[in-house]
């Protein structure tokens, strides 16, 4: 299974501000500072509404990846939630590669992600605050990273709180969880921001 946008092993997650901030906007850019694509969250106007009124923990959402022909890559969604929130990543064809489950400690969040099969296959944890994840496959062996730090081309306007780097290891082959891994990792910004 291939997929050129997530054949990069470095990503570089930009914010756009949005005044209205109902949904959020992110530009994706790789380690050459190209453009590969955006994260968008999609919402109804019925969902608009509630926003006004309940709480974002509860409310289902969807983010969509998509390159810079803007073609759908991945997706994220949740549904309604009450206590424990079930995530699930889709791939571009709508078949489901990952599902991420999360746990809070203070400021230090942990998102368990498993195959479609209910394996886990990476954990993302690590603190918040700081802005400094680190991802785990299975065996607790670091595949990667989330951080402000940027070492490559766009690293002299890396400074803005809305900025981030995604880091996975060249070494890590498997596509199929590879798509479930990035996924999350580059749109756990917006997953934190929905379940503060």
């Amino acid at each position: 299974m291939s997929s050129s946008f997530f054949d990069s092993n470095d990503y570089f997650i930009d914010e756009k501000v949005n005044f209205f901030k109902f949904e959020n906007t992110y530009k994706v850019y790789n380690d050459n500072g190209e453009d590969v694509g955006t994260i968008n969250q999609k919402l109804t106007t019925g969902q608009k509404i509630l926003r006004l009124f309940l709480k974002k923990p509860m409310l289902p959402f969807l983010l969509e990846i998509r390159n810079s022909q803007d073609q759908l890559e991945a997706s994220i969604t949740r549904g309604w939630t009450f206590f424990l929130s079930k995530i699930e990543v889709k791939d571009g064809n709508g078949e489901v590669v990952g599902i991420i489950k999360q746990k809070f400690k203070f400021f230090k969040p942990t998102f368990k992600i498993y195959d479609q099969a209910e394996q886990l296959i990476a954990e993302i944890s690590g603190d918040w605050k700081a802005w400094n994840f680190t991802i785990f496959d299975a065996l607790n062996n670091q595949i990667g990273s989330i951080s402000k730090k940027w070492a490559g081309a766009m690293k002299e306007i890396f400074t803005s709180a809305d900025k981030y780097n995604v880091h996975i290891d060249a070494i890590y082959a498997n596509q199929k969880n590879k798509i479930a891994i990035l996924a999350s990792a580059i749109t756990i910004d917006m997953v934190l921001k929905e379940s503060k």
